[in-house]
């Protein structure tokens, strides 16, 4: 195949992928960091990082590969300092509003209390329950063992339950 073919062939699954995944990629930036233009910036540099190493991701495993790279890229800017405290911004409109201001309050308890867990806790909830990976999934795209990332599942929900009961997470 000719070095343009091969060009055209990495730009149209650009395009494709970031059609079909780029709001997920940007949801997870923004649970994560807490902050929509980093988490923007974190989205386009997955995306960059995709056109320079797009052929090396095994077909079906697309959307792994791109949360772990945005995961990957928060945890950097976290350690980096880059982020030194989380501020929650206003809701994200690919997020569904809720149907009423109970509701909403709910919501925003829940985002400040998940906010407060830590990067470990709070990026397995965030795949979890917000994305929909299994353990097994998770296990494979955070490099660790099943029983730690059920172990932090089991941790992080008492400490939510804690938070949101009024207490405080240790």
């Amino acid at each position: 195949m000719s070095e343009s073919a091969q060009t055209f062939d990495r730009v149209e699954q650009l395009e494709r992928l970031y059609s079909l995944y780029a709001d997920d990629v940007l949801r997870v930036c923004y649970f994560y960091l807490g902050d929509r233009q980093r988490a923007e910036d974190v989205c386009q540099d997955v995306f960059v990082r995709l056109l320079t190493k797009g052929p090396d991701i095994q077909d079906g495993h697309e959307k792994a590969w791109l949360l772990k790279v945005a995961l990957n890229r928060c945890r950097d800017l976290w350690r980096a300092a880059w982020v030194k405290r989380v501020v929650l911004g206003s809701p994200m409109e690919c997020i569904p509003g809720p149907d009423s201001i109970a509701e909403s309050e709910q919501k925003t308890e829940l985002m400040e209390a998940i906010h407060k867990l830590s990067p470990a806790f709070r990026e397995v909830i965030l795949l979890h329950y917000y994305q929909g990976f299994g353990i097994a999934e998770i296990s494979e795209m955070l490099d660790l063992p099943e029983g730690t990332i059920s172990s932090r599942l089991s941790r992080a929900r008492k400490k939510l339950e804690t938070l949101l009961k009024g207490g405080e997470a240790r």
